[in-house]
C-alpha cells in the first residue's frame, strides 16, 4: 500500500489527462460536425427529390448543371462510402 504517490507519478498523470480530455473533445466536436452535414445533406436530397418529383409531374426535364447521370453516381457513391 503506497500512502505518498511519488511526486513523478503525480506530475506524468497529469499531461495524460490533459491529451484524453483532448482526445474525447475533439472526437465529439468530430461526431457533432458530422451529423450536422447528415442533417444537411439529407434535408438537400429530400428537396431535389421533391424538385424532381415536381418536374416530372409537369412532364418536363430540368436542365442544370449537376445533374447528369455521371454526377449523381459519383455522389451516390461518395454517400456510400
Amino acid at each position: 500500500m503506497i500512502l505518498f504517490p511519488s511526486p513523478f507519478r503525480v506530475i506524468s498523470e497529469q499531461p495524460r489527462r490533459v491529451v484524453e480530455a483532448l482526445a474525447v473533445a475533439s472526437q465529439l466536436g468530430s461526431r457533432r460536425n458530422a451529423m450536422i452535414a447528415s442533417t444537411a445533406l439529407a434535408q438537400r436530397r429530400a428537396e431535389l427529390r421533391e424538385v424532381e418529383e415536381f418536374f416530372a409531374d409537369l412532364g418536363v426535364t430540368p436542365e442544370h448543371p449537376g445533374t447528369d447521370r455521371t454526377s449523381r453516381e459519383a455522389a451516390a457513391t461518395a454517400v456510400r462510402l
